[in-house]
């Protein structure tokens, strides 16, 4: 391997201990390339996989995206690798060129993809009725940290192994389908441009309390609000009635996992894909009916994260309370899995 060098010594220095670390990781060697200019910075060294480059001033990992990966968004992926939060003159980044960890497993530790749970917003609504400033404090909190908030249909890629993801992912759902989601929640997300999954079940809408179809239809038109199916009536799937057969129990079922979903997409003109379980109860039964009535991704009240090989019917989810101050709120969300080494 060739390099060639117009670096000071402390440059030099700094792309050893990189391609040393490449190399550790198991890559390919770098192949022999001269100092390229690319907006500032510099082309250290380039292969099919990766670019070992020299950020230029004023550079930033959105902007080395956007130049090598054609897409700022992807800063991530450059941030994640590297292991840095931003770009910087003293320390050459390796970007890069292909997907190299899809599923986020390292020596000691696997990715989780932490999942949380709203269900009401402001005063009343006893435990479930997270308060405007306590939201607002949270998802205050995830931008300055730079967590991602991911869509739920993002994890479809992710559990077959097929799409990367930021480590520090999250996913955010409400449940039910209360107004005060429109009231107090819908201008903090639209704030900070973070997508939420709401879960409605359809003999609520236009309740009392509940979201009526106008307001449904801004939220999902908007393209960050993505509406999905809670069930029919809320009730619990694990529950028969007195002397009820199996027949009529699997029918029972039917209707639970059909109805919301033809009615959510034939008023909304979206596709309903997704499912909350009541109470985040499900049995064999349950599963069956989800999996003949071609739902994707189903959600309990497991807490936890979720890893790559996660059940895709029965993801975990963490509950966020009235009481949840941001340091209960921290603690729920769960990037990663240590592993046990014998």
């Amino acid at each position: 391997m060739r390099l060639s060098f117009q670096a000071r010594p402390w440059a030099r220095r700094r792309v050893r201990r990189c391609l040393l670390s490449l190399l550790a990781a198991g890559t390919a060697a770098l192949s022999g390339c001269a100092s390229l200019s690319a907006g500032g910075g510099e082309v250290l060294g380039r292969n099919h996989r990766f670019v070992l480059y020299q950020p230029g001033p004023g550079e930033t990992l959105r902007s080395v995206a956007a130049r090598f990966l054609g897409d700022a968004d992807r800063y991530w992926e450059i941030g994640d690798f590297n292991n840095v939060r931003e770009a910087s003159e003293s320390q050459p980044l390796a970007i890069p060129l292909q997907t190299l960890n899809a599923v986020g497993v390292h020596a000691d530790h696997y990715q989780t993809v932490p999942i949380l749970c709203y269900h009401r917003f402001g005063t009343g609504g006893g435990k479930m009725a997270v308060s405007t400033a306590n939201f607002a404090a949270q998802l205050d909190w995830l931008a300055r940290n730079d967590y991602h908030v991911i869509r739920l249909e993002q994890l479809v890629a992710y559990l077959e192994g097929r799409q990367q993801l930021p480590k520090r992912s999250v996913v955010l759902t409400i449940d039910d389908g209360f107004e005060s989601v429109h009231r107090h929640a819908w201008p903090l997300l639209r704030r900070y441009g973070f997508p939420a999954t709401l879960f409605v079940y359809s003999d609520f809408i236009g309740g009392g309390e509940a979201l009526d179809w106008d307001q449904l239809k801004e939220l999902s038109d908007s393209g960050l609000i993505d509406i999905q199916a809670h069930s029919k009536t809320h009730r619990n799937l694990l529950d028969r009635l007195p002397g009820q057969s199996e027949v009529a129990y699997r029918e029972m079922l039917k209707q639970e996992a059909q109805a919301p979903r033809e009615l959510l997409e034939r008023r909304l003109k979206t596709r309903v894909k997704h499912y909350a379980y009541p109470y985040g109860d499900a049995n064999e039964a349950v599963l069956e009916t989800l999996t003949r009535q071609r739902y994707e991704l189903a959600v309990t009240v497991n807490p936890g994260g979720n890893a790559f090989f996660a059940q895709p019917l029965m993801l975990r989810r963490s509950m966020i309370y009235r009481d949840d101050d941001l340091e209960a709120f921290k603690a729920k969300l769960q990037l990663s899995q240590g592993v046990r080494r014998p």
